[in-house]
């Protein structure tokens, strides 16, 4: 009997993908690409779902145990006959037939990730195991958003993806940062040891609609604040930077990843660089001037600065942003205000 274990199989290089079914060749089907997003119920998540389903040619299948994510951020597409959604937790296998794999699945802000530590690194740790595994089953090719918290609380500025990081390993945030770390190792192990074909995006703050309001995410917490005639609470000194892509250039991002030849890491983000008292003058300049401003004490393990290096988007994926703060936070303030029932006084 033959040994179909594939543990002999040392090779680094690409093996291609099993052949998929005949009926693709069929002349009398249309060739459909089937593509699966982890967390697709979540905020980037289902961004990247609506770009997805625009293309005729994409069926989505989009897992997510509801933890984070919402139904309702994806409610114009439940019913479409190219889109099927699965109330399912990546921790558990999950057999499926895909030709992509979007692995977004985990929790991405502190207020989550460190209410449930223990899952936060499960889900990053064996969610990514079992997308590994599918993918090998499969034949598919993987995406995994890893995040610029890898590189913690950062000695280089900005962040090439060089840079191997400052990371606390038993620190509040580690579920998450080391999570990410160990998830981006294991993609690499299975791309050479199994030829599987990854990518890995390592994304930076991301803003936009459909963002947990009380989610403890600065511009969300800014936006609710300033809706709601709350003080903005800057976290001691103020002087610490973050960089803040709006979502659908992230989406694009992350689609130019899968579709492009390079494995990654890629960073993601935008390069423009705002202290956080800048931040709050902003959404106060913008959304409510009459608000104040105060300052709270930090959390421990916080990063001072936040830069993405996007060289090697630039050059490899052809990708930058394109929208300027000052023009996103105000269709993040519209789908708020809209969440939170109050309507922008005349």
């Amino acid at each position: 009997m033959a040994n179909n274990s594939s543990n002999g199989s040392q090779q680094a290089t690409t093996k291609p993908p099993p052949l998929p079914s005949p009926l693709r060749n069929s002349k009398f089907f249309q060739s459909n690409m089937r593509i699966l997003v982890t967390g697709g119920a979540g905020f980037i998540g289902s961004h990247l779902v609506d770009r997805l389903m625009e293309n005729e040619k994409n069926e989505v299948i989009v897992v997510d145990n509801f933890f984070t994510g919402s139904k309702d951020n994806l409610k114009k597409w439940i019913g479409h006959p190219r889109f099927e959604l699965i109330r399912h937790d990546v921790t558990e296998t999950l057999l499926v037939e895909v030709d992509q794999i979007y692995h977004l699945a985990c929790p991405a802000s502190p207020i989550f990730y460190k209410y449930n530590p223990v899952k936060t690194i499960k889900t990053n740790v064996i969610g990514t195991l079992n997308m590994l595994g599918l993918a090998k089953r499969v034949g598919a090719r993987i995406l995994l958003t890893s995040t610029s918290e890898v590189y913690g609380d950062p000695l280089v500025h900005p962040q090439p993806e060089s840079y191997w990081g400052n990371v606390n390993p038993i620190g509040v945030r580690s579920c998450y940062d080391e999570g990410k770390r160990v998830a981006e190792t294991l993609m690499f192990d299975y791309h050479r040891q199994h030829g599987i074909e990854i990518r890995i995006a390592r994304i930076f703050n991301t803003y936009g609609p459909r963002m947990n309001i009380d989610d403890g995410r600065v511009v969300s917490n800014f936006i609710a604040q300033a809706i709601r005639d709350e003080p903005l609470t800057v976290q001691l000194p103020g002087t610490q930077t973050r960089s803040f892509c709006y979502v659908s250039d992230m989406v694009d991002g992350l689609i130019r990843l899968m579709e492009g030849e390079h494995t990654g890491p890629i960073n993601i983000g935008n390069p423009g660089e705002f202290t956080m008292l800048e931040l709050a003058e902003t959404v106060k300049a913008l959304i409510n001037p009459n608000v104040e401003i105060k300052t709270v004490e930090n959390t421990p393990d916080d990063p001072r600065q936040r830069k993405p290096d996007i060289t090697k988007a630039k050059e490899l994926l052809g990708w930058e942003p394109k929208i300027k703060l000052r023009e996103g936070l105000p269709l993040m303030e519209e789908d708020f205000r809209q969440r939170l029932g109050v309507a922008e006084k005349k």
